[in-house]
């Protein structure tokens, strides 16, 4: 990866994708342990993704696109 590649914070990313209506419900959500980032649980909300990673909530998985 290079360091000029865009990225968004997870937190950022389900309020983005209308999977968190705030930035409090998002924070649970991770730090209630139901969020996967590539196939790996993730409870740090500000993990940095980038294009191609993929965030799995609930049984749905929605792969980051970002320009």
């Amino acid at each position: 990866m290079t360091t000029d590649a865009p990225t968004i914070k997870l937190d950022q990313f389900l309020k983005f994708m209308g999977i968190a209506q705030t930035g409090g419900e998002a924070k649970l959500m991770i730090q209630g342990e139901e969020v996967m980032v590539n196939d790996a649980l993730e409870t740090r909300r500000g993990r940095k993704l980038v294009s191609g990673d993929r965030v799995t909530i609930e049984g749905r998985t929605y792969r980051v696109e970002l320009n």
